[in-house]
């Protein structure tokens, strides 16, 4: 509970009590009836009133995210340490306290009208170093460093926000004219921030803020760079579909290559398969053509016996012309006595 806010509650009352019995003491005299300790209760009354508004203004409570400022009436016009969180004792009357957030702060700059702490367009307008020209939206995270608030209050007071303002805003257009404009969306975009971030931090750190983050929140180009962007992205487009085409016959021609010499490779396959088999088999006729020989000139009567076996069983007698020989050894036959 804070309790200097109680205090000056209880002086408010204090005084409300004291006119109150003025006013009491006041009445009862105008209609002839005096109070006989009338004065006594107004002299209690006006002296708790004066010593407890006396307390209350001496009594400061600093928040934990604040500290205060003591301005006084004596040289140099204020106490050389900022007060600190919790119940501080001031001169009363003599002495006055003036807080500061240390708490942190963003303060954006942006082209939509309600998105920045200035209302319609804030965006940063810069130049990059080939000419063109672009909108930067930002968001600075910063805080009063508490050990200078006293320097924050002697050279800013409550204006350090504008500091804070023209210190962005400066040091982006310095930087950004630095990079092409190609550089500063794309390849070197973090080195950029990263720049930024540095030179701001040493600029802020001199006039008793801290730099917590900058942000670089969109960078907007105008439209003529923008309409150019947009026609190199659809010739990239166009030229990276044609590729695709491109490939894709490629890989369609090697495709029929593959098949059409795998249909000439099984071609080949089958005309020796065939090759082969008809060389197997003449070897093989040749081979039986050659047994068939070497039996026979083992066993001359085998080709009559082959013969006389393949005529029908049921013939008995076999008519020869007069003048034709006879084919057959009469050894085939025996003598059956027919």
């Amino acid at each position: 509970m804070n309790i200097s806010v109680l205090i000056r509650g209880v002086s408010f009352v204090m005084w409300l009590l004291l006119f109150g019995a003025v006013a009491l003491v006041v009445i009862r005299a105008s209609r002839g009836k005096p109070m006989r300790s009338g004065t006594l209760v107004i002299i209690v009354f006006a002296v708790l009133a004066i010593l407890v508004s006396t307390i209350s203004s001496g009594l400061v409570f600093i928040q934990p995210n604040e500290r205060g400022v003591v301005i006084t009436a004596v040289a140099p016009g204020y106490r050389e340490t900022a007060l600190q969180p919790g119940i501080n004792w001031i001169i009363p009357f003599v002495e006055s306290v003036v807080t500061y957030p240390i708490s942190r702060q963003t303060y954006t700059m942006s082209i939509a009208p309600i998105e920045g702490q200035i209302e319609g367009d804030d965006s940063i307008t810069a130049r990059t170093a080939d000419g063109q020209e672009i909108y930067v939206d930002a968001s600075v995270i910063y805080q009063i460093d508490p050990n200078k608030v006293i320097q924050v209050h002697i050279q800013w007071q409550n204006r350090y926000e504008e500091l804070v303002r023209a210190q962005a805003r400066g040091i982006i257009r310095d930087m950004v004219s630095k990079y092409g404009v190609e550089e500063v969306y794309s390849s070197k975009r973090d080195e950029l921030v990263k720049r930024i971030n540095e030179t701001m931090q040493v600029k802020l750190e001199e006039n008793g803020l801290v730099l917590v983050d900058f942000v670089l929140r969109n960078i907007t180009f105008s439209p003529e760079y923008s309409a150019s962007v947009e026609q190199k992205q659809i010739a990239e487009q166009q030229a990276q579909q044609a590729k695709l085409v491109v490939e894709q016959k490629k890989q369609e021609a090697e495709q029929a290559r593959q098949v059409a010499e795998g249909r000439a490779d099984a071609a080949v396959i089958e005309a020796q398969g065939r090759a082969d088999a008809r060389v197997i088999e003449a070897q093989a006729e040749a081979e039986a053509l050659d047994l068939v020989a070497r039996v026979l000139r083992e066993n001359p009567s085998l080709l009559n016996y082959q013969y006389i076996t393949k005529l029908s069983p049921t013939i008995q007698t076999l008519l020869l012309p007069s003048n034709a020989p006879f084919i057959l050894p009469s050894t085939v036959f025996p003598n059956t006595g027919n």
